[in-house]
């Protein structure tokens, strides 16, 4: 679909490309982000539609948002204004405390799955969590075999010894995943107590992207937490979302969703969600990640 659309004159994304080599966008961030299997990369504007009459339909969001029930109004503008949020964060790369402020609608769990089946055409969570949970005794398995990491993952994964729900042991499996790629967890999932509250907030405001979880003094390791959300650029954009995998997929779903880089301190692990969970690109893999599958599917 969107390689027909870009043999035609007027391709959107032809266009940017052509703006971003003449350097006439000022953006935030200069760097172009790398393709992430995107289908609807940044569409057109829907027929008889114009950047006017969409920046309409922008304006009449924000006062459907702050309504009850409100649910399928709101996906219906969302789909409507796709493309102009599209353009927006593809050409300008906007801050996003500014972006949340145009599109609060968009910060909700069922408007980030809804933009990234817009954008992929894939269903996030139940991909994401259906393929995690595909591969998780092939990644226990190959766990166990880590070498000078192995006592790191077998902390991680003693939680599982005792009685806990299929969201703890997800959660568990992705941070031994990330020791198992030569990543650091706390740098996916930042862990604070609920009674350091402003110390937590001074070190999410510094945070450029990742889950947060906040403990109750007291509580045990298998215990659910008091809220999980998600941090971009140190503004709390998702939060009570339940556990640490949702959050996760939450988070694919926003970096496209955003346009975002993934972060080099988490790109094999990112690379992971994308290419083997949500199957994106899959062909094209870095040597450790394809190791990791070849063992994954032996």
């Amino acid at each position: 679909m969107l390689l027909s659309l870009c043999l035609t004159e007027s391709c959107s994304e032809l266009n940017i490309n052509s703006h971003k080599r003449k350097g006439s966008i000022g953006s935030p961030n200069q760097v172009k982000k790398p393709r992430k299997a995107e289908v609807n990369y940044c569409p057109d504007y829907p027929m008889g539609e114009t950047k006017e009459t969409l920046e309409n339909q922008r304006i009449t969001l924000l006062s459907e948002v702050t309504k009850r029930n409100n649910e399928q109004v709101i996906k219906g503008l969302m789909d409507r204004t796709f493309a102009l949020r599209r353009h927006e964060v593809v050409e300008h790369s906007p801050f996003i405390a500014e972006f949340k402020n145009r599109w609060p609608a968009l910060f909700t769990e069922r408007e980030v799955s809804a933009e990234f089946s817009r954008i992929t055409t894939i269903p996030l969570v139940s991909k994401f969590m259906g393929q995690l949970d595909h591969f998780s005794s092939q990644l226990l398995k190959n766990f166990k075999k880590k070498g000078v990491a192995a006592q790191k993952i077998t902390d991680i994964l003693s939680v599982l010894e005792q009685s806990i729900t299929i969201e703890k042991k997800r959660e568990c499996i992705l941070k031994a995943l990330v020791v198992y790629l030569n990543e650091d967890p706390s740098n996916l999932v930042k862990e604070y107590m609920d009674t350091e509250h402003d110390e937590a907030q001074i070190l999410m405001s510094k945070t450029t992207l990742g889950v947060y979880a906040i403990k109750h003094e007291g509580a045990d390791v298998a215990d659910p937490y008091e809220d999980v959300g998600v941090i971009i650029e140190g503004i709390q954009v998702l939060e009570n979302l339940d556990n640490v995998a949702n959050a996760c997929s939450m988070m694919v779903g926003l970096i496209y969703a955003l346009n975002l880089a993934y972060p080099q301190d988490l790109r094999y692990t990112f690379e992971m969600f994308q290419k083997i969970f949500m199957e994106l690109d899959a062909t094209k893999l870095s040597n450790k990640v394809q190791v990791l599958k070849n063992k994954l599917l032996s």
